[in-house]
């Protein structure tokens, strides 16, 4: 049972050549931030290109229950009337972020240092995750949070009413926390500090510094990354053009390199350093992906993606400095090695292990369930490919209430001997609604059970 509605059964069979172009949807990230800073601005904000899958409606309601104006006025066009930093009001209800670790754990940060209440609940796999990691640095702040054990919600957080600035160093590669640290920073006096040994997808940084807001960052050889902010500017009004999704895109451009003969176009994807991680592999696997027309949209490099059939791609290992830029990308890349020649190590992944589902585990049982060999440990997974067409598959795999699972194991059926199947795929909503549409325009064959 999914956790938006009754569970949806698909099945994915082999499929002839994808053709054609992949008009993938907004950025999750950025199509977060933009309602948020845009929530948090003085005036009126206009987003074009804003994903509308559940994840980031559930954002935008979110932003109405404490005050700001949000309104769409078409397709992936909104527009938010923010009321300034510091200036949230108080929800009437509990603030049900649905599917969203991002959701969540960015609003959590952004009213913690205002003096008020609030309580935030979600789906089931919502429910499962830790908070902990966001609550734990807001309590520096001056914030107190009360949820279930473990740090899991439902949550409630009261807001500092005399917030005081922090310097904190990230435990984890985690750009959630980052991002909720600074977005709690915005309403604190004097300068908070955040610093991190690994950087972390920085779309906060950039919307920030376009949103008006005073913030540096620097390079320290024995800190690593040092990010410093401001606290209580007045941020001003912008126009967001939210760029294509790399995670998403990622989706489209595996299943052309397993399906034989495929050669599709995948028009202007985000190349931001700190999320092509699963580009850079994919290249030294051996895939043939060329990067057209490299230029800049929204304060973000794009570029358009040409990718074909690519039968020679070998195993390769994965080196855990590089997951931060690809830790919602492993599933897909899973997928793409059980059809690679050899053996791929993905190493420094345990923190797929708290993701919406245990995303080692999901995807560990159901390559198994298709006849892949594959091997894990805490913080490793490795798979065994059986070079191009070689998956067996007719299995059904268990999603866990995870979108990048099921349709992980959907292009998986699009190039293996048999049809998979998957157990639910309505949580795809969350963040590529149209997926199922896509895929089968390109000429998959992908069906609800």
């Amino acid at each position: 049972m999914s956790g938006h509605g009754d569970a949806h059964p698909m099945t994915s069979g082999k499929c002839g050549a994808l053709r054609g172009t992949a008009l993938v949807p907004g950025d999750k990230s950025i199509s977060h931030r933009a309602l948020i800073f845009g929530a948090m601005a003085v005036g009126e904000t206009r987003i074009t290109g804003l994903l509308e899958g559940q994840d980031v409606l559930d954002t935008a309601r979110a932003m109405r229950a404490f005050g700001a104006t949000v309104i769409q006025h078409g397709p992936g066009a909104w527009s938010v009337h923010g009321v300034g930093v510091g200036g949230f009001s108080e929800p009437s209800d509990v603030i049900d972020c649905g599917n969203s670790g991002t959701g969540v754990r960015l609003i959590m940060g952004t009213m913690a240092t205002t003096a008020m209440t609030a309580t935030f609940t979600g789906d089931a796999s919502l429910r499962k995750r830790p908070m902990g990691r966001v609550t734990d640095p807001l309590s520096l702040f001056g914030a107190q949070a009360y949820g279930r054990r473990g740090g899991r919600l439902p949550m409630t957080v009261v807001g500092a009413a005399k917030p005081v600035p922090v310097r904190y160093a990230l435990p984890v590669a985690s750009a959630q926390v980052k991002s909720a640290v600074l977005l709690a920073g915005l309403n604190a006096p004097g300068e908070t500090v955040v610093i991190e040994r690994e950087p972390t997808r920085d779309h906060s940084e950039r919307m920030l510094l376009g949103f008006g807001a005073q913030l540096s960052v620097e390079r320290n050889g024995n800190e690593g990354q040092i990010i410093t902010l401001q606290g209580r500017p007045e941020l001003r009004p912008q126009s967001v053009a939210v760029p294509r999704d790399p995670s998403s895109a990622a989706f489209p451009t595996c299943a052309a390199l397993i399906v034989e003969g495929s050669d599709i176009t995948v028009p202007g994807v985000s190349q931001n350093l700190t999320r092509n991680g699963l580009y850079i592999t994919l290249a030294e696997m051996g895939a043939e992906i060329e990067f057209l027309n490299p230029r800049e949209e929204g304060g973000e490099s794009v570029a358009d993606l040409r990718v074909r059939f690519s039968g020679a791609m070998q195993g390769i290992e994965v080196p855990p400095e590089r997951a931060p830029s690809m830790i919602d990308e492993y599933p897909i890349l899973a997928v793409v090695a059980a059809f690679a020649t050899g053996r791929t190590v993905m190493r420094g992944v345990k923190e797929l292990r708290v993701k919406e589902s245990d995303r080692i585990d999901a995807m560990a049982r159901g390559l198994e369930a298709c006849g892949v060999t594959v091997e894990e440990d805490a913080d490793t997974l490795t798979v065994h490919g059986m070079g191009p067409g070689g998956v067996p598959g007719w299995a059904t795999c268990a999603t866990h209430l995870d979108h990048r699972i099921a349709m992980a194991f959907l292009v998986a059926g699009m190039a293996a001997k048999a049809a998979i199947s998957v157990d639910d795929a309505a949580p795809i909503v969350t963040s590529f609604p149209m997926f199922e549409a896509l895929m089968n325009g390109l000429g998959g064959d992908i069906r609800r059970s």
